[in-house]
């Protein structure tokens, strides 16, 4: 057989190779450690949302194709959603769309949106898929990098600015951001919403950990500033705020114009997905106010364990004020390479964390910066800060 000379990887991809959490998640399981890398939670979310889903499965509902777009159930769920929350009116037949979680809606966005050429401005770090969808979409990434700053990340709006030039065609936002934990707030959006009106930028807000806010933070969709609605595809899942993350059902919410150009990528990237578990998620969407308040105390309290349970092992700790994630700084455990570091962790301590640099066009910036999940049961966060000690021996 003739050896082939082009490589098989489409060049578009050449810079992305197996994700840094399936390598940590494979070294957790060959050492029997904690994983506190990826971000899925050890326990089930609500349990009549489950029987939901099995109740689904028993009626025929969703066993076969459902709709392209998604039930109807859920669609009208989503667009009262947004009304009861934020205020924020969709026509479910016209302005929303159920995706495969919100990695396909990301994808089917970025697709649709941008094209050879086009650049997006990206908040760095960044979740890894934004940077592979940009790159499958032709487009280029300019990132702006958050930057700690007395305890939390801040956006330098600035720097924001500057980044933006003619070829700019979309900015791409994450709000709770992961990995940083940082929410956005009112003052900053409207600094970028009114950049996004006077630049005529169409924005993707990737708003997934909507629910999961802590210490009075308030999450402000920017759908919901001047101006923005009609230029702003929002993303949501119920993964992170039900804890079914293997359902993968996800959504966006914009105005026709938008929705259909998301729709013309998505049809032909899964076509359709997650059938009963969509008339499911349509339940959860209704439950009670308590079901979210409770879901923040839990992981409020997670947090301040393992937080304080890093800060006494010697790192230095980002309380996040959002998401389930805490990052930190290794620095004044005497190293300042994050891929070394969570590579030998689990050798050192039975632990596993993420290094932030895979986040990072900028690897530098992001090198000394580690990440650990806390959405895991008290035991199993207990044991890891125990386990975590051993770092100051």
């Amino acid at each position: 057989m003739t050896a082939m000379t082009r490589p098989l990887l489409n060049r578009r991809l050449a810079e992305f190779g197996t994700t840094i959490f399936a390598e940590m998640s494979a070294l957790a399981a060959r050492t029997g450690s904690i994983n506190l890398g990826q971000g899925f939670p050890d326990t089930d979310g609500p349990e009549e949302i489950r029987e939901a889903a099995v109740r689904a499965l028993r009626d025929g509902r969703g066993n076969q194709y459902p709709p392209g777009p998604g039930v109807p159930e859920l669609r009208t769920a989503i667009a009262d959603h947004q009304r009861a929350r934020y205020g924020l009116e969709y026509d479910p037949d016209t302005e929303v769309l159920v995706t495969a979680g919100a990695t396909e809606a990301i994808a089917a966005a970025l697709l649709a949106l941008v094209g050879p050429g086009d650049e997006v401005v990206a908040l760095e770090p960044y979740y890894d898929s934004y940077a592979a969808c940009v790159a499958l979409a032709g487009g280029t990434r300019v990132p702006v990098t958050l930057r700690p700053h007395e305890g939390r990340y801040v956006l330098d709006l600035d720097e924001l600015r500057a980044a933006v030039t003619p070829r700019t065609r979309l900015l791409l936002l994450n709000t709770p951001h992961n990995p940083t934990g940082t929410v956005l707030t009112r003052a900053e959006l409207t600094a970028v919403a009114e950049l996004a009106v006077e630049r005529d930028l169409l924005v993707v807000t990737d708003e997934v950990y909507e629910h999961l806010v802590f210490d009075g933070a308030e999450h402000v969709p920017i759908a919901t500033l001047p101006g923005m609605r009609e230029r702003t595809v929002t993303i949501g899942s119920a993964g992170k705020t039900y804890s079914f993350t293997g359902w993968k059902v996800g959504w966006t919410t914009a105005s026709p114009e938008l929705t259909s150009a998301v729709r013309s990528a998505k049809q032909y990237l899964t076509y359709v997905s997650s059938g009963p578990f969509q008339y499911a998620v349509a339940e959860a969407l209704r439950l009670p106010e308590a079901y979210y308040d409770g879901l923040r105390a839990d992981l409020q309290v997670k947090r301040d364990l393992l937080s304080e349970g890093l800060a006494q092992a010697g790192f230095e700790v980002y309380r996040p004020r959002g998401t389930y994630f805490v990052t930190t700084d290794i620095r004044p455990l005497g190293t300042g390479d994050g891929f070394a570091f969570c590579r030998s962790l689990p050798e050192r301590a039975g632990v596993v964390a993420i290094p932030n640099a895979v986040f990072y066009d900028h690897r530098e910036a992001g090198a000394p910066f580690v990440r650990f999940a806390f959405c895991k049961r008290t035991d199993v966060l207990e044991e890891a800060v125990s386990r975590l000690k051993r770092l100051g021996r």
